[in-house]
């Protein structure tokens, strides 16, 4: 499964989507500004585990984790994946 940690407003996290939706691949994107209460508070503990840092986006394919726009990082990760 595929996991995106985005900001609603983040140009860059639109990016990461769109990538994903061009490759007509399934994945699961939490906008971490609106979700409420607990659920944000376990999306950013989440986040800060994976990458030590609380920057946007941050694309989790297979274990491996891609924080920011990379293009060739996150399509390499996907070939990998299939």
């Amino acid at each position: 499964m595929i996991k995106v940690y985005a900001l609603s407003t983040c140009p860059w996290c639109k990016k990461v989507k769109k990538l994903l939706d061009d490759h007509n691949v399934e994945y699961d994107a939490i906008d971490v500004d609106l979700v409420q209460g607990e659920d944000q508070a376990q999306a950013l503990e989440e986040m800060e585990k994976l990458t030590g840092k609380r920057s946007f986006p941050v694309t989790v394919i297979d274990g491996q984790v891609i924080s920011g726009f990379k293009q060739e990082e996150i399509e390499g990760a996907l070939k990998s994946e299939a």
